[in-house]
């Protein structure tokens, strides 16, 4: 069996206005005007059709069909780094963009990290943003940006708010079912996104009773197929879930977190990934860690269009790029205390020994927020910005494994032995 990935790729004109050290905003911005930083998505006799905003404008397409809508994905509003120090911007670029459609679309679905921190401030001036714009409804799904700090009950609150559990719902459009999932909570270390026998559950009964001629979209955060498990990008259970749609003729599945367009085929189902409208993101195992790309304007087109790689999947797997991560290196002496850095998603070093009493530091230089926390739950930073530090001193002799619960494909170890 065979598997179409559809990467995004252009061979429009270069853009220019870059700087030597990454791309400045007027030249984000030319870039995100030809490329497109959103998706338009049209229905035809129950049959999604994707294409790009730019696309749309520059070639004065029309989309004819039952009805379209669009997707925005990870806005990050809060975000400040040298890969894009004007987030807001950039979001309001695409917001414009989206006003610009020659049609205009029903509503928009925006598929996480809508802010970067979870702050209250960054959730109002997204949806300031969107409500800024002539579209009239927005169904939000979080990501994992959006719960780090309440389990994401403000997120819920200000845009779920008649949801079930933490955040997942359905509703019907023109004879067409939308359902918006959540796979960013209770993430287990050295595991991808999660869905939950909660959520199975009521996505099992949502879909009963329903005709197998109904046309479905799901929508969600992380992918429901795995992109690249080193990274997390992928979700452990969305077997279960795609199990409920197989008898459905027509399923088309969209989500963000990756920030880079990808699409993929497999039989009645329909993937499509969208870029961020914040920074980009490396392709599949191309970079040690998948941070946030600082490029200069002229790299940026190699990240955005369409080219065609096939692969043949093997066993369960699905990931399209093999690469090997560098070794998380043997532990440490004994020491009466420890200092480790977080820089390219990982912990270094990774494991540490120390003696008992001892005061361990963890000091955060990713662009990217981290959160550390224990497998047992004995101990739970609270989020760690660029810069943050988070230190725990350790009496009892053991081993203390810990993750990011953010990004749960980073784990470490903490011995504590004399």
């Amino acid at each position: 069996m065979s598997d179409e990935i559809m990467y995004n790729q252009n061979d429009d004109n270069q853009c220019d206005n870059q700087q030597d050290d990454g791309i400045d905003r007027r030249g984000f911005l030319k870039c995100m005007a030809w490329a497109g930083t959103g998706v338009l998505l049209t229905m035809r006799a129950g049959v999604l059709e994707s294409s790009a905003f730019g696309s749309v404008l520059d070639r004065g397409i029309r989309p004819a069909g039952d009805f379209s809508f669009a997707q925005v994905s990870d806005s990050h509003i809060g975000f400040s780094k040298p890969a894009n120090t004007d987030v807001v911007g950039t979001f309001q670029e695409a917001v414009k963009r989206l006003d610009a459609l020659p049609t205009k679309p029903d509503f928009v679905i925006h598929t996480g990290d809508i802010s970067h921190l979870s702050k209250p401030e960054e959730f109002d001036t997204a949806q300031q943003v969107l409500r800024g714009s002539n579209i009239d409804r927005v169904f939000y799904v979080p990501g994992e940006h959006d719960v780090l700090t309440d389990d994401g009950k403000r997120y819920r609150e200000q845009f779920a708010r008649d949801s079930k559990g933490a955040g997942w719902y359905s509703f019907d459009h023109k004879g067409c079912h939308f359902i918006g999932l959540v796979n960013v909570m209770n993430l287990k270390a050295g595991g991808m996104g999660s869905l939950g026998p909660e959520q199975l559950e009521w996505l099992e009964k949502d879909l009963k009773g329903r005709s197998n001629s109904t046309p479905i979209v799901v929508f969600a955060h992380i992918p429901l197929w795995t992109v690249y498990p080193e990274w997390g990008w992928g979700t452990d259970d969305s077997a279960q879930a795609l199990s409920h749609l197989k008898r459905f003729g027509s399923v088309t599945v969209l989500n963000g977190h990756i920030h880079q367009t990808l699409q993929k085929v497999e039989g009645n189902v329909t993937f499509h990934t969208a870029c961020s409208t914040a920074f980009p993101q490396p392709k599949p195992g191309a970079a040690p860690s998948p941070g946030p790309m600082k490029v200069p304007a002229e790299q940026l087109r190699s990240m955005l269009g369409l080219t065609s790689v096939k692969f043949v999947r093997a066993g369960h797997s699905l990931a399209i790029i093999d690469s090997s991560l560098e070794s998380k290196g043997a532990p440490t002496p004994a020491a009466a205390g420890g200092k480790i850095t977080i820089d390219n998603f990982a912990f270094a070093p990774a494991d540490v020994v120390v003696k008992p009493g001892a005061t361990v530091t963890w000091i955060n230089h990713d662009d990217i927020p981290h959160i550390i926390a224990s497998r047992d739950r004995s101990f739970r930073s609270p989020v760690l910005d660029t810069d943050g530090e988070y230190s725990r001193a350790f009496s009892k002799p053991g081993a203390y494994e810990y993750f990011c619960s953010i990004h749960p494909h980073m784990t470490g170890k903490i011995v504590v032995r004399a």
